[in-house]
């Protein structure tokens, strides 16, 4: 009997691991988790962007964001030169975005060093719009 549970034990962790693994396949593209953004001048915009990319590694990871306009114009955008694999979720900022004055909203989306942008986005309205 003991020899049986044992190797159910074993059979259960296997099963566990297995189950698990196809997620972290399916998963392409990283999320934005949070954004704050500031005003620093007038039509100009910081932000603060918090990312998670459960995959990262040398190989492939989040390497970048952008701000863009809900019809897809793109206002600003941050290169990632390195993976953050010990560091999930991150924060980076992007300083100094110009945004035309009848903009109220924003949308923010990472890239996938592999697949490209995509993943969970963030919506903020801009401070004093």
């Amino acid at each position: 009997m003991r020899r049986f549970t044992i190797l159910f034990a074993l059979w259960l962790f296997a099963a566990g691991v297995s189950a698990q693994s196809p997620n972290a396949i399916v998963q392409k593209f990283p999320d934005v988790l949070a954004v704050k953004a500031r005003t620093q001048t007038s039509g100009k915009f910081d932000f603060d962007v918090t990312v998670s990319s459960p995959y990262d590694s040398p190989n492939r990871y989040a390497d970048g964001f952008r701000v863009m306009g809900k019809d897809g114009r793109v206002y600003g955008e941050r290169t990632l030169w390195h993976d953050h694999a010990g560091e999930q979720p991150f924060t980076r900022d992007l300083y100094g975005v110009t945004i035309p004055r009848g903009v109220r909203t924003v949308v923010l989306q990472a890239r996938d060093k592999k697949y490209g942008y995509g993943g969970g986005i963030a919506e903020v309205v801009l401070p004093g719009r």
